[in-house]
């Protein structure tokens, strides 16, 4: 199974609406690792691993959101599955 990563950065009304909380449930019932958290700019940041399909559709659902948000653009960046941590936690 090919495990992948990537950095992903969702703007729009992605701040308030509890979307690290969601970003978070949905990783871990993915069984993807990694980190979600506010940027100063008003966007959200994560760095998700895991096998290719899963990651995947973990990008194509922070394009969605919890049901209060409003994401705009959702941008990707690969990253090295071997540095993203173990778990999913939730940055300050």
């Amino acid at each position: 199974m090919k495990e992948i990563a990537y950095r992903v950065r969702a703007t729009g009304r992605v701040q308030g609406v509890a979307y690290r909380a969601w970003a978070q449930g949905q990783s871990r019932a993915l069984g993807l690792r990694g980190w979600v958290r506010n940027r100063g700019d008003g966007s959200v940041e994560a760095l998700i691993a895991g096998p290719e399909a899963a990651v995947e559709a973990m990008v194509t659902a922070m394009g969605e959101g919890p049901g209060a948000a409003r994401v705009t653009d959702v941008w990707t960046e690969p990253a090295d599955p071997a540095a993203v941590p173990a778990g999913f936690a939730v940055r300050a």
